[in-house]
């Protein structure tokens, strides 16, 4: 016996077909929105008007910063002119690129080579945004891409 494929069956498939789309999308923006890390700036006008003398003075000092993490270490080298430098570290934050629920705020100190600094940190994409003042008083701040070794 064969049933007749009727207009409603045909609808009943289609809305669930959406139905099932629509669910997916409002989840995965749903969990985009909620893991959001928010602003990098409270008023980018305001941030604008002054971005590009303080870029010039961040260029200006001419410093090369790398960071990697290596059995759990942070380690961040600031070179200028080939000489590693310890600026003071007013302000840095570890963590993944897309979430803030594993920030970190690693307390760094000089070993010579490079700030050093405790984390817990596993595979995948990981940041260090950081704000350090040179010894003139220019800003310079960075998010820089950690690279995990093991």
């Amino acid at each position: 016996m064969q049933r007749e494929l009727t207009g409603w069956h045909v609808f009943g498939g289609f809305a669930t077909a959406f139905g099932v789309i629509i669910a997916v999308n409002l989840t995965l923006a749903f969990q985009a929105v909620r893991t959001f890390p928010g602003l990098e700036v409270k008023n980018s006008y305001v941030a604008s008007q002054s971005f590009d003398a303080d870029r010039n003075a961040q260029e200006a000092l001419g410093w090369a910063v790398s960071a990697d993490v290596d059995h759990d270490v942070l380690k961040l080298v600031i070179l200028q002119d080939g000489t590693a430098i310890a600026p003071r570290v007013e302000d840095a934050t570890f963590g993944r690129a897309t979430s803030v629920v594993a920030d970190q705020t690693p307390d760094f100190t000089f070993d010579g080579s490079a700030l050093v600094a405790p984390v817990k940190a596993g595979p995948g994409n990981w940041n260090l945004r950081v704000k350090l003042r040179a010894d003139n008083g220019v800003l310079f701040q960075q998010r820089i891409v950690v690279h995990i070794t093991r």
